[in-house]
């Protein structure tokens, strides 16, 4: 009985802890219930917390490009507290827009020009000038107080993607190197041709290549293009050409490939009859553009021009116009126009003319009466015959005088030019002509005189034709010689054939002959017969 009570007791008490446990459960599932929405909002809140945390704001002045179509061009737009604004047009040149391109970690400076129109009332931050050496904008010289844009554009760059030219002397030559897996590595030079460099000229904006040299340009610090190009010498860019594994896996120290190309093609002198004279034209957007600039500034961008041309040194400017088209400033050291500033603005079209604004004349030397051999350091002319040096340039300009200058002696003799050339005559060559020539061409245009000399004739006087002359004979005889074998080696097979026709032709000759003869007797009378026989 005890047992029995004992053990409905234990049953009412895990009765009464079940019913307790269903109530609590009840309860808590409810408070869960009540508690969701609240959870998911903590939830939601804490999660967008740290969203805000991983992804933080631009650093103050950093750049981005936008509307571009590579990562690597676009319009230049700069974060300034809070938001992105763009990049007002002042000074600006390819310095700054290499630094742009190497803060994006693209390659060189392409092109630069002026980006979409700006809104009437938009602000944006104005940067002033940049050295070219900085790493980011940061660094050059801005206005941090964002203010109007006055010239109506912003900035829009374009930089190369996959390949740069480092530590040369300008933006067209230095050492190349190619981007992979986001890092640059240089290039070897046994896995770089003339066809490669080309399209890497091509790529960074450049002209043709000048030079391809080794180590000229350091080695760098990263590490080395593990393929070789295949470049056909047409692409655009070295992305297009195909490469292939490297047959040898090591490049020695010395032989990181060094590139210079000539400047680009995008400056010309219109209106003076040589490209070394007359306004100033450069290719900007599309198209030719006129250039202008202040009085006190004319003199270092003619400079500049002429450097760029290949014309040496500037001789005048003369007073241009006024019209509407590219402001240039340059300080007179840059090696090519575009790395002066500029802005589009109204100024005095600028017209330059430089030290040689005439072509080089040409030198040539002919002979009527054969008396010319060409030796080993130039023309060899024999002694006793006549010759004459003929100068002649193109046809720049008219009128002008050609003077033929003797390094052998102080002789000098002068002639009008006609049709653009003169004719020098000598009558009899002797020792006292041997020596060095050249024709300087003068004129005078655009109120100076201009000058332009050709290159060296070296003219050696020889002692007797006897040499050429025996040399020009021997040739005649071997080649008769060898004509003469080749006809009897293939003719040698019917000689026999052709002897006996030859005597067969001789037997009908002696029997026409005969018959001749016997048909004159016939017709003769018997004592003209008579006296034939007896004569005979």
């Amino acid at each position: 009985m005890r047992d029995e009570s004992k053990s409905r007791a234990a049953r009412s008490t895990l009765q009464s802890s079940l019913h307790d446990s269903r109530l609590y459960s009840s309860v808590e599932l409810q408070l869960e219930t009540d508690m969701i929405p609240a959870v998911v909002l903590m939830t939601l809140l804490w999660s967008t917390d740290l969203q805000a945390q991983s992804v933080s704001p631009p650093a103050e002045l950093s750049v981005r490009l936008v509307d571009g179509t590579t990562s690597c061009s676009g319009t230049v737009e700069v974060f300034y507290r809070g938001e992105w604004t763009g990049l007002c047009p002042g000074w600006w040149s390819m310095r700054e827009t290499k630094v742009v391109c190497r803060e994006m970690d693209c390659g060189n400076p392409v092109s630069e020009s002026r980006g979409p129109l700006v809104e009437d009332g938009r602000r944006g931050v104005t940067m002033l000038r940049c050295s070219g050496d900085e790493s980011s904008i940061r660094q050059c010289d801005i206005i941090e107080e964002p203010g109007d844009c006055d010239y109506g554009y912003y900035h829009h760059v374009t930089c190369s993607e996959s390949v740069r030219l480092v530590d040369g002397a300008g933006f067209c030559s230095g050492r190349v190197e190619v981007k992979s897996n986001q890092s640059w590595a240089s290039v070897c030079e046994a896995d770089f041709d003339r066809q490669d460099a080309e399209v890497v000229c091509r790529d960074v904006g450049c002209g043709a290549p000048a030079a391809l040299q080794g180590w000229l340009y350091g080695e760098g610090e990263g590490q080395t293009w593990d393929k070789e190009f295949q470049c056909k010498g047409k692409e655009s860019l070295l992305l297009d050409c195909d490469t292939s594994d490297r047959e040898n896996n090591t490049c020695l120290p010395g032989n990181a490939v060094g590139l210079t190309c000539s400047e680009p093609d995008d400056v010309r002198l219109v209106g003076g009859g040589s490209r070394c004279a007359g306004g100033v034209e450069w290719y900007d957007q599309g198209e030719w553009r006129t250039v202008g600039t202040d009085d006190w500034d004319q003199r270092d961008v003619a400079a500049v021009v002429c450097r760029q041309m290949g014309c040496v040194s500037t001789v005048s400017v003369p007073p241009g116009n006024t019209t509407r088209g590219i402001r240039v400033f340059c300080y007179g050291s840059e090696s090519s126009l575009r790395e002066c500033r500029r802005m589009y603005d109204l100024r005095p079209e600028l017209t330059v003319i430089c030290s040689d604004l005439l072509v080089q004349p040409d030198i040539f030397l002919t002979d009527p009466m054969g008396g010319v051999s060409r030796g080993h350091q130039g023309p060899e002319m024999f002694r006793g015959y006549n010759f004459t040096i003929t100068c002649s340039t193109q046809p720049q300009y008219p009128g002008g005088a050609f003077v033929l200058t003797f390094t052998g002696s102080n002789r000098t003799q002068t002639q009008p030019a006609v049709n653009h050339s003169a004719a020098f005559l000598f009558p009899a060559a002797d020792d006292s002509h041997q020596g060095n020539y050249s024709c300087v061409y003068d004129n005078y245009v655009f109120s100076h005189n201009f000058s332009s000399e050709s290159e060296l004739l070296s003219l050696t006087i020889t002692a007797s034709p006897l040499p050429a002359f025996i040399i020009r004979h021997v040739v005649v005889l071997l080649i008769l010689l060898t004509a003469i074998t080749t006809i009897y080696l293939y003719y040698k097979p019917t000689r026999r054939q052709k002897r006996v026709n030859r005597v067969s032709s001789m037997d009908l000759y002696v029997n026409a002959m005969e018959m001749v003869s016997l048909s004159s007797r016939a017709e003769a009378g018997p004592g003209e017969e008579r006296a034939a026989q007896g004569t005979e």
